[in-house]
């Protein structure tokens, strides 16, 4: 069974997506649309644009949606998935692959997300940080007992966690892991604690926003970031994608159980390899692969 899945934020450069805009008619299409959704040309700040204009949430977030929905219609019948997943951002690039969201409305989605997300990160000091080489639990009982803010966020494979929260309840947080015996607790350079309950602005923004769009039965299952199950109900799919900006992002238990619920061979579609390396870590003999067109 083919599972495809979708990259989140962190995995843009510069020129993405150009090699689809010049060997496919379908993505010229496609990027001219989304010129005229978002009202800036998005297509050139992916094309030439630097590692800084990039790194701009309001940017980042339509970029990588773009790379990857534009690639996965590019594949055309190609493109068979049994089941999909996205991780965090990439939840919506992997609804709109199966049909859930319409193109248009995805990307409208994932702008009003990007700028709610980043009013949210500018209300208050907040930061992310990985833990490397701690079992989830030991993370999860360290959090807990921190004052202020600060919750595992994303799941990322077994020894692999990031955690989200106030600036200085992530560094003590941080402390404390290390006394524990994590082999690294590093403060990463983005711009808020993302899935986290300091995202609750932007939950609630977009929270009205997926209320007024139409959500269509996928053609697939999608592997839910918050819960790590497979639905198929689309008040369901809604009702979780609300739930992801302040939820954890369970990408461990999402590879666990696609594996589980018969995945053997998965596939990255958008920039990057970063979702196959974590596929070998959970499971070394996956077929992984990059799709190309």
């Amino acid at each position: 069974m083919k599972a495809y899945v979708f990259p989140g934020q962190g995995a843009q450069f510069s020129g993405m997506g150009k090699d689809l805009y010049d060997n496919s008619q379908i993505a010229r299409d496609l990027f001219s649309r989304s010129t005229d959704i978002l009202g800036f040309d998005i297509q050139k700040i992916m094309f030439e644009g630097s590692d800084e204009e990039l790194k701009q949430t309001k940017v980042t977030q339509p970029a990588i949606f773009l790379h990857s929905t534009i690639l996965a219609a590019c594949l055309g019948e190609a493109f068979q998935p049994d089941m999909v997943a996205g991780h965090s951002l990439g939840e919506l690039s992997a609804l709109v692959a199966n049909k859930t969201l319409s193109f248009e409305d995805g990307l409208l989605l994932v702008s009003k997300r990007a700028l709610a997300m980043q009013k949210a990160c500018e209300l208050e000091p907040s930061t992310m940080a990985a833990i490397l080489g701690l079992e989830d639990q030991m993370v999860e009982k360290v959090c807990s007992e921190i004052p202020g803010i600060v919750v595992p966020a994303n799941y990322n494979c077994p020894g692999q966690l990031v955690i989200s929260g106030s600036v200085s309840s992530v560094e003590l947080a941080c402390e404390k892991l290390k006394e524990e015996g994590a082999r690294r607790a590093l403060v990463l350079p983005v711009g808020g604690a993302f899935h986290s309950p300091l995202m609750e602005p932007a939950r609630e923004e977009l929270a009205a926003a997926i209320e007024n769009t139409m959500f269509n039965k996928p053609t697939c299952p999608v592997y839910q970031n918050v819960n790590a199950l497979a639905v198929s109900n689309p008040d369901d799919i809604k009702k979780n994608l609300v739930l992801q900006l302040t939820g954890a992002v369970r990408w461990t238990q999402i590879m666990e159980n696609m594996i589980k619920g018969g995945a053997t061979h998965v596939i990255e579609v958008g920039p990057g390899r970063v979702l196959q390396g974590l596929f070998k870590k959970v499971d070394r003999e996956l077929e992984t692969e990059s799709a190309s067109i």
